[in-house]
């Protein structure tokens, strides 16, 4: 079929998201509902599908830059710019903080925090969550963008933030664009540096967080210290 409207219409991507919702629809589906219109030969869905298989995921397409997208084929300026602002929404959304209070207090929970904002990212990204001593946020912000061994040569510069906003503890999250959210030894000695460092000044280190990607071959997409009996 080489039009959306040779489709069934009560199969076409738009009429099924309003009749079953957009859960209900795949990632190509939802993919052509913002590409919207087709090329010779192949319709909007069909170019979602395409791209797909191109790109493997939408983690990975979501993290091309608007540049890179606009050389695939089919998507032009008004494309590119509908896609790129998706996905960019999306990434704001993961990020935009709750008016009601964020309880901290498991692995699991860390990861649902921010877990899926930092699996979007295509770099390294090290991130502190500062809470109080209900193990509620307090803040949370990026400290470094690259590996976690520059961004912690100094321990002090980290802690300086905690006690500057007065924060019972705080969460240590780092991302692996790779996926694997195994520990390097780096990961691990930075970490027991970090535990001894704060331990020594009164402030709790509750977990540092690994963030990989979800697989079939792990049970979790991350890795918690805490978890793990490392801290």
């Amino acid at each position: 079929m080489s039009r959306i409207h040779d489709i069934p219409e009560n199969d076409r991507p738009r009429e099924r998201l309003l009749r079953l919702g957009p859960q209900a629809l795949s990632d190509a589906e939802l993919l052509a509902l913002f590409i919207n219109t087709g090329t010779k030969g192949e319709n909007a869905l069909q170019i979602g599908q395409r791209i797909l298989r191109d790109y493997k995921s939408l983690r990975d397409l979501s993290r091309l830059e608007p540049a890179v997208l606009r050389k695939i084929k089919a998507l032009g300026p008004a494309k590119t710019a509908l896609l790129a602002a998706a996905f960019e929404l999306g990434r704001r959304s993961a990020q935009e903080p709750s008016h009601a209070e964020i309880i901290l207090d498991r692995p699991q929970l860390i990861y649902d925090y921010i877990g899926p904002e930092m699996q979007a990212l295509g770099h390294e990204s090290v991130r502190i969550i500062l809470v109080n001593t209900k193990l509620a946020v307090v803040r949370s912000e990026e400290v470094f963008k690259g590996s976690l061994n520059q961004c912690i040569a100094e321990p002090r510069d980290l802690l300086r933030k905690v006690i500057i906003h007065n924060a019972y503890g705080y969460i240590l999250v780092h991302n692996h664009p790779s996926g694997d959210p195994s520990p390097s030894e780096p990961d691990r000695s930075l970490t027991r540096r970090l535990r001894d460092t704060s331990a020594a000044v009164g402030i709790q280190l509750l977990d540092h967080l690994i963030v990989g990607a979800p697989s079939a071959s792990r049970a979790q997409p991350y890795f918690s210290f805490k978890e793990h009996g490392m801290l």
